[in-house]
């Protein structure tokens, strides 16, 4: 057959023209959901009869993941995806409560942006374009309100493909940058500027110092009876004089580099812990396993890494240093009392007032734990029934701080009353101050019974107001928020404390492990600290010492992010805006400044507006950016930072000159 011109030119185009690809649907609850790390758990496929079902507006849905807020899914598209459609909302079974938003973000851009979605309100569909996509990101926020009941689904959520399968990638990794810069080699004084003692009880600080070795140290005005070793600037002896007064003293540092001084008070009086405490706990990464060799490393290396010259000062021994009825190691099995009733150590701890002395020797001070019941809570020797010996016996092996925590006492109280809650605080508090040395106490029984009401009543100088953050750690912003609620109860003397800081390496706490890379990226570690800053709160490390890296270090030990949580006055911090994906917390300062913390509790970096009027202020203002360590300048009415993922911006806000 012969082709004619015209029949050529249709022939080649249309040889010309691609077949159209044919599409295909992929569903969310296929896709390998073991990938995806969120903020409080991971997305599980919820399959409807079979397993759990999907219920919205009473609707029941066939398929679908059911997620929590906050949180987020990333989903890698390479653009072979055209639509995304999904119904999206809160689950029945949380009733009227919950509430949460959702964003859905395409290579960076923002896609779609809900209301607040509560529980019980309709679903919102979905049907979003796609074409050309590279990453998609489902974002659940917690509408700034707190996580409860923020139950997520996401119904029917399918991609609608013509190319290769969606993936579920885990969030972007971040870099551990070191915002911190090293300290200079001339002297810089750093930590608290005022500290109590009671008339006549023995005395031990540490000017905390950084800059080159060899220094020399001085300090004018220190009462009678009290002496400063100029080699290691490590303050002894007791206050002579009865009298309840505030000494003034100037603290001077000096090196071939330069020199430093820096005001401090000796309040000499009924009051301790006038500024939150700070120190290291061995809980979170040694659990049952701690040794006396263990502490007397962490105190050695609180001192060789930077971190006494930071103000870390209480090296705390918790639970298990004391022999048990029954447990896995047989060294830690034995009498619990001796023939006097004394506790007996496990074999673990050949001498706990040595281990006290040793502590000492650093210029540091040493804590010690037990519970009010018969056993702690890992089932070690308790001190009901002999609680006057075991104050007695902390006094005089030398400890300085006292955790005291609740665990088998619910036997003898287990009612939880408001009397039967203080009693074993009120009993031991008393016994404490009729001892021959200054004990810090700590009431650890997780916020029952709204103990920030009465914890200073009862004689506590900071109280637990959670359960173990250990259990929730990567919902330390939301143990924040709830913490900071109770910000009108803190003060010089009486702090709220949402529990220990765990980065760097710590042990999972459901299974007491031994101590890995905490689950936290580098920037939540960041806001993490500044949060427990802002909020007044202990400051007290409860990883592993050996472990420290530059990254970690540079977290605990930046003295200006420490000055926020040591400043005199007292105040805790709390947030004063809470929109959704960002958070201001401000906490006043003793010289008439403001610390401001801007957060980021979204999944992808923001440009965040600090509004002025928002923090009660206006004009114009000085601002220092606290974890660089830089000033940033003079600003009028706003200021704007680019915050990463779950990061913080804090800053110190100056009156302009």
């Amino acid at each position: 057959m012969k082709l004619t011109c015209g029949t050529a030119v249709i022939f080649l185009l249309a040889a010309c023209v691609p077949a159209l690809a044919e599409t295909r649907t992929v569903w969310l609850d296929e896709l390998d959901l073991g990938v995806i790390h969120q903020g409080w758990g991971t997305p599980q496929p919820r399959k409807s009869v079979k397993e759990r079902e999907i219920l919205m507006g009473g609707k029941r849905y066939e398929r679908g993941v059911g997620s929590h807020a906050p949180g987020s899914i990333h989903v890698e598209l390479d653009g072979n995806a055209e639509r995304f459609q999904a119904v999206v909302g809160l689950d029945d079974e949380v009733g009227g409560q919950g509430s949460a938003t959702i964003k859905v973000f395409g290579d960076g851009k923002l896609l779609f942006e809900s209301a607040v979605l509560k529980g019980g309100n309709a679903p919102v569909t979905l049907d979003l374009d796609v074409s050309g996509l590279r990453r998609l990101t489902l974002i659940m926020g917690d509408a700034g309100d707190g996580i409860s009941y923020d139950n997520v689904d996401w119904a029917d959520a399918k991609f609608i493909v013509s190319g290769e399968s969606p993936k579920l990638v885990a969030a972007p990794r971040e870099e551990a940058v070191i915002l911190t810069p090293p300290p200079p080699a001339s002297p810089e004084i750093n930590g608290p500027r005022i500290f109590g003692v009671t008339p006549g009880a023995p005395f031990i600080y540490r000017i905390p110092a950084t800059g080159e070795r060899p220094m020399r140290f001085a300090a004018d005005g220190l009462p009678a009876g009290l002496a400063l070793d100029p080699d290691t600037g490590i303050i002894t002896g007791r206050v002579e004089n009865p009298e309840k007064r505030t000494w003034p003293v100037t603290f001077r540092a000096e090196n071939g580099h330069g020199a430093a001084a820096r005001e401090f008070h000796i309040v000499v009086g009924d009051t301790l812990a006038l500024t939150p405490p700070m120190g290291w706990n061995h809980w979170y990464a040694h659990y049952d396993r701690v040794t006396d060799a263990m502490m007397r490393e962490a105190a050695d290396i609180m001192v060789s890494s930077g971190m006494a010259d930071a103000g870390y000062m209480y090296v705390n021994i918790d639970d298990c240093w004391m022999n048990a009825p029954k447990h896995r190691d047989p060294k830690r099995v034995g009498p619990l009392r001796d023939e006097n009733g004394v506790l007996v150590p496990n074999q673990y701890f050949p001498d706990m007032a040595a281990l006290a002395d040793y502590i000492h020797g650093k210029g540091l001070r040493a804590g010690i734990y037990i519970s009010p019941g018969k056993l702690t809570c890992a089932g070690f020797a308790g001190s009901y029934g002999h609680e006057a010996l075991d104050a007695k016996t902390f006094s005089d092996w030398g400890y300085d701080f006292l955790k005291y925590d609740w665990c088998s006492y619910s036997e003898v109280a287990p009612n939880k009353r408001i009397d039967s809650l203080k009693k074993p605080y009120i009993e031991m508090s008393a016994l404490l101050r009729a001892q021959d040395r200054d004990m810090v106490f700590n009431l650890c029984q997780y916020g029952w019974g709204s103990v920030w009401k009465w914890g200073e009543e009862v004689g506590g100088h900071c109280w637990r107001t959670a359960g173990d953050l250990g259990f929730e750690l990567t919902g330390y912003h939301d143990v924040a928020r709830r913490n900071a609620a109770h910000h009108p109860y803190a003060r010089p003397g009486a702090w709220n404390d949402p529990d220990y800081l765990q980065i760097g390496y710590v042990g999972a706490a459901n299974v007491m492990g031994d101590p890995v890379p905490c689950p936290l990226t580098p920037n939540e570690q960041y806001s993490y600290m500044s949060l427990w800053c802002l909020m007044a709160a202990p400051l007290v490390y409860s990883g592993d010492m050996t472990r420290l890296d530059p990254f970690t270090l540079n977290v605990l030990c930046n003295p200006e992010v420490i000055d926020i949580d040591q400043d005199p006055l007292g105040k805790q911090g709390f947030p004063v805006v809470q929109e959704d994906g960002f958070e201001v917390w401000t906490k006043p300062l003793e010289d008439g400044s403001l610390a401001v913390g801007l957060f980021n509790t979204e999944e992808l970096p923001r440009e965040l507006t600090l509004d002025f009027a928002a923090v009660g202020l206006k004009g114009k203002r000085q601002l220092r950016d606290l974890w660089r360590r830089q000033d940033l300048g003079e600003f009028e009415n706003t200021f704007t930072a680019t915050i990463p993922r779950h990061g913080v911006c804090l800053l110190r806000v100056c009156p302009a000159p």
